[in-house]
């Protein structure tokens, strides 16, 4: 997998969306993973894609109502079935932390990648999902060589209290070991 001069993967599903903007410093450094699945517990279905391109119908379950003018992006999403889809390129902002601190500095989204895998805090990711992240992740870490094992965290370390993704279903060592 490699990552050309526009912040693409190459062979994967390009969807670019519009909730993103410039990164202030074009500064690359964090990589956060995150979890989404709409409605919660539920995983294939539509919604996920609908929130990131701004076009989620919020009388679609009763789940959604909050999600009524949200704005938000990660830059990928990994399906369960280890398909990988592109929202927007890692030279952007795209707009998955809120807020959020990392290391003292606020607003991660400034100079993190955020990664969405479609599961729960609770229920085990798939052999695909950690294949398919483990390739991401190597070409980020070859194009972007700040980002390192010690700048690798789940949503819950950046936003604690606030966020609990990607959980306790997330098994860490075996990502690493993948990884480096």
């Amino acid at each position: 997998m490699h990552i050309n001069e526009l912040g693409q993967l190459n062979n994967v599903l390009q969807r670019p969306c519009a909730h993103y903007d410039e990164r202030p410093d074009n500064e690359v450094s964090l990589l956060v993973i995150h979890n989404i699945s709409l409605p919660a517990g539920q995983f294939a279905t539509p919604y996920v894609d609908d929130l990131f391109m701004g076009c989620i119908d919020c009388s679609a379950h009763e789940s959604f109502a909050d999600l009524e003018g949200l704005r938000v992006s990660a830059h990928c999403f990994i399906r369960r079935t280890g398909e990988i889809i592109q929202y927007v390129p890692f030279t952007k902002r795209a707009w998955h932390a809120g807020v959020s601190t990392f290391e003292g500095r606020e607003r991660c989204n400034d100079f993190s990648i955020g990664i969405e895998l479609e599961g729960t805090d609770t229920q085990a990711y798939t052999q695909a999902q950690y294949n398919a992240l483990h390739l991401v992740t190597s070409a980020l870490i070859e194009k972007y060589p700040d980002i390192n094992r010690s700048r690798i965290v789940g949503h819950c370390d950046i936003a604690p209290g606030r966020k609990t993704d990607p959980g306790r279903s997330f098994d860490w060592q075996y990502y690493f070991d993948l990884v480096f």
